[in-house]
């Protein structure tokens, strides 16, 4: 037996096992640093399955590693469990349904990304002690990906020193190795403080804080025209100041996520934002106060990773969907638009197929996609060690992300295959790791090369601290 062969037979043994956490924590859709629940059920399946378990990691509460094996290189497989707010919604149709007393709901599919990285580790760990071959795997579950930059957090912590790779992936309507292209970026919360008054009797004597800002905001549109075409900036009200239009807002909050091409281009941006605040203020005779959510490093590729990763894929084969996968599928895809589907397949530079919708092959690593890009913590690990990253096929082609159709499709069948399928990846590229020194090696020469004389410098500044107990989602 071929040793991939081997890896993929351990990773089907406990496919049940794992699909079943998945829709456990599909059930219960926890937001950015709260999800308590989700990181028990991957803690109890840590030690259940014999791992090292190291909780509080990082002196985060909903952060978790587990690790196995002895000596030799140390794989990290990097797992994800928060949901996304206002996208509750049953399993298994295809109309919007939210669940009744739920608000929230797995909209990036975390719940599989979990289940299935730590099912491509307990495969490794498997492997390690039925060889009794030199190496360490470690699942880290890490929370707060929507928002809250908790690998940044982990990496500044020093959780991954010692890492030689690490490996995850991400749910997707394609099979194939992710394109390692993604934005920096910064949340920054903007508090002004004015003065209330009557606004009838006597609003000569109030402050708005609230038309500070207004004020910013049109101040950082005006600025959209003079910033590279790739940076992006979006902006939320958390206090609008209150209801009562008869009464001068005296205080007033907004959220800013700032992204740009890398943390280079992104710090003088941040810094013209925060000039611009200053200006609001003062135009307005407030006061305005700052403080950083979060921050993050854009992702670095890794060639020979990526190679080792689309090899195992390759070997595997597309997902085995079913008939009934591809009526489901079909079902879903009606309620989407035609452009959605279009963009999906542009966004990976792949000829549109309309009557497919699920998508039956491998990604090529040569496709490059011309569509814009989010942000990831995940391009915080990647600046400090070798990171490859997957993309599996769980969702019908054309699903957007962050959406209702995500939720619908995350305890499916079809999302269990495409899952199962990326952690025999995984899981595969772990072992050539384990096997190959020479792997590793090249891995972090092409590391090195990328980083140049620009070690990793982490976006957080030296007081910021992970939101714990903060609504990043308001």
């Amino acid at each position: 037996m071929r040793n991939e062969d081997e890896i993929w037979r351990l990773v089907e043994a406990k496919r049940a096992e794992y699909q079943a956490l998945a829709d456990r924590v599909w059930g219960m859709p926890e937001l950015c640093y709260a999800e308590a629940r989700s990181v028990e059920q991957h803690r109890e399946m840590l030690e259940r399955e014999g791992f090292r378990v190291t909780t509080d990691l990082a002196d985060i509460p909903t952060a978790v590693m587990g690790e196995a094996g002895e000596g030799g290189p140390v794989i990290a497989i990097l797992g994800e469990y928060d949901a996304l707010p206002g996208l509750s919604q049953e399993a298994g149709i295809a109309e919007p349904k939210p669940v009744p007393g739920e608000t929230s709901g797995h909209g990036c599919g975390h719940n599989l990304l979990g289940a299935g990285a730590m099912l491509a580790a307990a495969a490794v760990k498997d492997w390690l002690k039925a060889n009794g071959i030199p190496g360490r795997v470690r699942y880290y579950g890490c929370p707060a990906e929507e928002g809250g930059a908790a690998k940044g957090f982990m990496v500044r912590a020093g959780a991954f020193d010692d890492v030689d790779i690490a490996i995850s992936w991400h749910p997707a309507c394609f099979a194939g190795v992710n394109e390692p292209v993604s934005l920096a970026n910064t949340r920054i919360d903007f508090t002004f403080h004015g003065r209330s008054s009557h606004a009838a009797a006597a609003p000569h004597l109030g402050r708005s804080a609230l038309d500070a800002v207004e004020l910013m905001n049109v101040g950082v549109n005006y600025m959209r025209e003079h910033m590279p075409s790739d940076a992006r900036i979006h902006y939320a009200y958390l206090d609008a100041g209150g209801i009562a239009p008869n009464v001068v807002q005296g205080r007033a909050k907004v959220r800013y996520l700032i992204r740009a091409r890398d943390v280079q281009e992104l710090r003088p941006l941040v810094e013209r934002v925060r000039k611009i605040a200053d200006g609001a203020a003062l135009m307005t005779e407030t006061t305005v106060e700052t403080q950083v959510i979060s921050a993050v490093s854009n992702l670095l590729a890794n060639e020979p990773l990526e190679a080792a990763l689309h090899t195992n894929l390759e070997r595997l084969g597309p997902p085995p969907f079913t008939a009934e996968d591809r009526e489901f599928a079909a079902a879903i895809q009606k309620t989407l638009r035609e452009e959605d589907i279009t963009a999906a397949y542009r966004r990976h530079g792949l000829p549109v197929e309309k009557d497919k919708p699920l998508h039956d092959a491998i990604v090529p690593v040569s496709s490059k996609g011309a569509g814009m890009v989010g942000s990831t913590d995940v391009g915080d690990v990647s600046w400090k060690v070798p990171t490859v990253q997957a993309r599996g096929a769980t969702w019908a082609v054309g699903t957007p992300a962050h959406s209702w159709q995500v939720v619908a499709q995350g305890k499916s069948p079809m999302a269990h295959t495409g899952m199962v399928h990326v952690a025999k990846a995984m899981a595969g590229v772990a072992l050539d790791a384990i096997r190959d020194p020479g792997l590793i090696a090249k891995a972090k020469a092409d590391h090195q090369a990328r980083i140049g004389g620009r070690p990793y410098e982490s976006p957080l500044p030296a007081d910021a601290k992970p939101a714990l107990g903060m609504s990043l989602a308001e």
